[in-house]
């Protein structure tokens, strides 16, 4: 008797920190993951051990259940996630977030807490790739969870929440 194997295509957001600084941030964002379905990639240098404390304490025992890849480089990452999909969070961007139409398998990056995505990597990215989420005018940034935590679900409501009850 032959026996057939289906293979079922999960559908996964990615999303990625390039050096982020702030411990308790990245728990928050790994919690979100945990619970979003996400896959998390963290580009060093990180401005922190991954077992501070604070991060152990925002991120609970969720590390345990999402993907976390970490990457020695910004190089290393692009290399090896050059066929896919990119948007670029920064408060230069023209482009709302909710412009984007998203795909499965995109990658949504964010900069560091207290400086941003650097003009370098940005200027790689086309303006379609780079993306805003609105604020006064008068403010600087909103805070590095809250922004992946509006994107995220974001990305996931136009897929229709794919893995989510």
């Amino acid at each position: 008797m032959l026996s057939t194997c289906t293979t079922v295509r999960i559908i996964m957001l990615q999303i990625a920190l390039y050096q982020p600084e702030i411990p308790p941030n990245t728990g928050n964002i790994i919690r979100l993951c945990a619970n979003a379905g996400c896959r998390l990639h963290l580009i060093h240098p990180l401005g922190f051990s991954m077992e501070t404390k604070q991060l152990r304490r925002a991120g609970l025992d969720y590390r345990e259940l999402t993907v976390v890849e970490e990457h020695e480089s910004w190089e290393v990452f692009a290399e090896k996630h050059q066929e896919s999909r990119m948007y670029a969070f920064t408060t230069k961007a023209e482009r709302v977030y909710s412009e984007a139409s998203y795909q499965a398998d995109d990658i949504l990056l964010f900069g560091p807490e207290t400086r941003g995505l650097p003009d370098s990597l940005l200027d790689s990215l086309s303006n379609e790739q780079r993306l805003r989420l609105p604020m006064l005018p008068s403010s600087r940034s909103l805070n590095l969870s809250n922004t992946v935590a509006v994107a995220a679900y974001e990305a996931l409501r136009q897929l229709d929440f794919p893995t989510l009850s």
